[in-house]
């Protein structure tokens, strides 16, 4: 799930520490498997996600952002250090140890804040997500997120709130909101749905990764701005906008389109409208397009490196968009409209799907 966010934790990471801060050496205990865990740390109810190779973490459910772990042992007991940044810049400080080891029906042991006078004892239970009944209409994404992240689906897992006449939802812990349609198919508004899944489990990981400081300022974070832009009797089209700043060097954007036919909610590749409108052939077009909206400088830019396009519909026609500018430049990223009659040459005129873009 996490597209824009990989690797970005490893802003939390302190190099070589292996749990060294909570006492534990490099290495793990022979009986740590990957898993995800459910439980209490004290009285709080908590789940956790460990894998010993990779990222672990863990959330307490009434707060729904991820704490980052480094994970280490002290003899055979499993040693996960918590650590987070309280404000731009900082280091990660420690905040939080936990000890773990086997017990009857999952892991038991406590965790211990720095400088605290006594641990509170946590227990912690196997999660099996695919038990957890569904609080949203089932789709094939949300069962992705029940089956590969099951720490994302917990926190998503739950009522999204309606708006304006059921024209748009709204996840609750993210405040992502995104498009639907009264009235269409089922299979159309999964589709929606499940891109507001990636979008919210993105805003949350992006969220966790801010120090302290950031993570309740609302300019900070993961924004999202997206609409409809076509919709008809057989296609319908939306332009995605991200803003977004999860901690690192500056902040960062980008545009997708996404075209879905209507009954079925699958995603329609451009080129399945539009067989002769190869990415070189895009490229031709846009640069036409765009030499009177941009200066001289964007120009040559776009030019030499703009060399892939995301595309959304329209009434007015196709509007393609450069995906792959570099961040310095990504300013000079001009959407561009080729209007239908320029593409009918373009076009694969014998697909239903076109029969409302070209009437006969």
């Amino acid at each position: 799930m996490k597209w824009i966010i990989t690797g970005l934790s490893m802003l939390l990471s302190v190099a070589g520490a292996q749990a060294a801060g909570c006492g534990g050496t490099q290495g793990l205990p022979d009986w740590a498997r990957a898993g995800t865990y459910r439980g209490t740390l004290g009285t709080l109810p908590v789940a956790l996600s460990l894998d010993p190779k990779g990222e672990s973490r863990y959330f307490y459910e009434g707060r729904s952002l991820d704490l980052f772990l480094e994970t280490g042992r002290a003899g055979n007991q499993l040693v996960l250090q918590e650590s987070v940044r309280r404000e731009l810049g900082g280091d990660p400080v420690v905040t939080g140890c936990f000890t773990l080891m086997p017990a009857p029906g999952g892991l038991k042991g406590t965790w211990q804040a720095p400088g605290a006078a006594r641990p509170q004892e946590v227990t912690l239970t196997p999660l099996d997500a695919g038990r957890l009944p569904l609080r949203l209409p089932l789709s094939p994404g949300l069962s992705a997120l029940r089956r590969d992240d099951p720490l994302a689906f917990l926190k998503l897992n739950r009522p999204w709130v309606t708006l304006t006449g059921g024209r748009a939802v709204r996840e609750p812990l993210s405040g992502v909101t995104y498009p639907r349609v009264p009235g269409a198919s089922g299979a159309l508004n999964a589709a929606l749905q499940d891109r507001q899944l990636r979008h919210a489990a993105d805003a949350l990981d992006c969220r966790a990764l801010l120090p302290e400081a950031a993570q309740k300022d609302p300019q900070e974070g993961y924004i999202l701005s997206a609409a409809i832009t076509l919709s008809n009797a057989r296609l319908l089209s939306l332009r995605e906008d991200v803003n977004y700043y999860c901690g690192g060097a500056h902040p960062d954007n980008w545009t997708q389109g996404v075209i879905l036919e209507r009954d079925t909610g699958r995603a329609v590749p451009l080129t399945t409208l539009f067989p002769k409108l190869s990415a070189a052939r895009q490229k031709t077009l846009y640069l036409s397009g765009v030499k009177t909206k941009v200066e001289a400088e964007c120009l040559d830019v776009l030019r030499g490196d703009a060399d892939e396009f995301t595309a959304h519909l329209s009434a007015a026609g196709v509007n393609l968009t450069p995906s792959d500018l570099p961040h310095v430049v990504s300013a000079c990223a001009e959407t561009v409209t080729l209007p239908y009659a320029a593409l009918r040459g373009d076009a694969n005129l014998n697909s239903p799907l076109l029969k409302t873009l070209y009437p006969k």
